[in-house]
């Protein structure tokens, strides 16, 4: 069975669509079929590429985020996905407020899967630390492809 895991902070320029390429990659290179995508909770920047300097970030390390666009969650994401990962805690609890009853979506955070103390993935559109931002994303995917591995055995 392919796992469909949703990933999402605000406005789906930065974190989550580096998550869901960062995973995307590292997946294949492991042999694992996954479906990925990525949100935002905010409607800001529908339809547009990832923000240049993440870009640039995620092509430094092998990583193309050109052919994203960002979208919205919508209600529907609930029970098309198996997980929805969030990048920070406002997000989590937005996508808690937003979640139909009875939906089948797994609700957590990214960072669970990081064997470190962080709590959330920094918005680098804020903090201008893109590299870092990547760089625990990459973890985080690591530790997540782990845990479906070890799911599946």
């Amino acid at each position: 069975m392919t796992q469909r895991i949703l990933f999402v902070c605000l406005g789906n320029i930065c974190r989550s669509p580096s998550a869901e390429a960062v995973v995307a990659a590292k997946a294949a290179a492991r042999g694992l079929r996954l479906e990925l995508d990525s949100a935002g909770t905010g409607d800001w920047h529908l339809g547009e590429p990832p923000y240049g300097p993440m870009q640039a970030a995620g092509q430094a390390r092998g990583y193309d985020l050109s052919g994203l666009r960002a979208r919205q969650v919508s209600v529907s994401d609930f029970n098309d996905f198996d997980m929805i990962l969030a990048m920070d805690r406002q997000n989590l609890s937005d996508l808690a407020a937003m979640a139909p009853a009875g939906a089948r979506a797994e609700l957590g955070m990214f960072t669970d899967y990081v064997d470190e103390d962080a709590d959330h993935v920094p918005d680098p559109y804020h903090t201008r630390d893109f590299d870092g931002a990547l760089a625990l994303v990459e973890r985080a995917a690591d530790g997540l492809l782990d845990a479906l591995a070890r799911k599946r055995s």
